[in-house]
């Protein structure tokens, strides 16, 4: 199965200021990070940006916070609203779509650090909520490999789909001929 713009949306989960410099590659992982947050912004995929006590470890980069920005305790981001806010009407899509349950973004394409705490918290209980779940791996970070790889093949088990940042920004152009393509293009060059 591809993965679909239309019946997309994207979660940033915690690329926190005072987070980061721990991170292992984080230069890396925000890079495809950004990449996503500006695929998903080309293609019309609403973006949540998820924060963890901001106060104490600082806010998302502006362009991670995604079009909404929770803010969050628990590790998860479920307990704090994150699922109600995916369940509710899509800013971008016009009220009358909104109205048809048929058209819910069911599709999280999820991203962000720690990958084995609060992504993986986060992205369980999402898929026990009944979200179909898409790990983004090169935009994902732990502060060591082994972490950050535990939570991959967990998340794996559980049902969640891994792909990479390329995978996700050509499955939702979908072609050359989007409006958007030249732009990925240069983007990934």
């Amino acid at each position: 199965m591809l993965l679909n713009a239309s019946q997309s949306q994207l979660v940033l989960v915690d690329y926190q200021a005072r987070l980061m410099p721990a991170i292992q590659d984080a230069e890396s992982v925000l890079k495809n990070a950004r990449l996503l947050a500006r695929m998903a912004e080309l293609t019309g995929v609403p973006s949540i940006g998820t924060e963890q006590r901001p106060e104490k470890l600082g806010p998302n980069p502006d362009e991670l916070r995604g079009q909404r920005t929770l803010i969050k305790s628990h590790f998860s981001a479920v307990p704090d609203g994150l699922a109600d806010w995916l369940r509710s009407p899509v800013a971008t899509e016009s009220s009358a779509t909104n109205a048809n349950p048929a058209t819910t973004r069911n599709t999280i394409v999820i991203a962000g650090c720690e990958a084995h705490v609060c992504l993986l918290q986060t992205a369980l209980d999402l898929i026990a909520e009944a979200f179909s779940l898409w790990v983004v791996c090169d935009a994902c970070g732990s502060r060591t490999e082994r972490n950050r790889d535990a939570a991959f093949a967990r998340l794996a088990r559980a049902g969640a789909t891994l792909v990479t940042t390329e995978m996700v920004g050509f499955e939702w152009l979908r072609s050359a001929d989007h409006a958007a393509f030249r732009e990925f293009q240069a983007l990934i060059r």
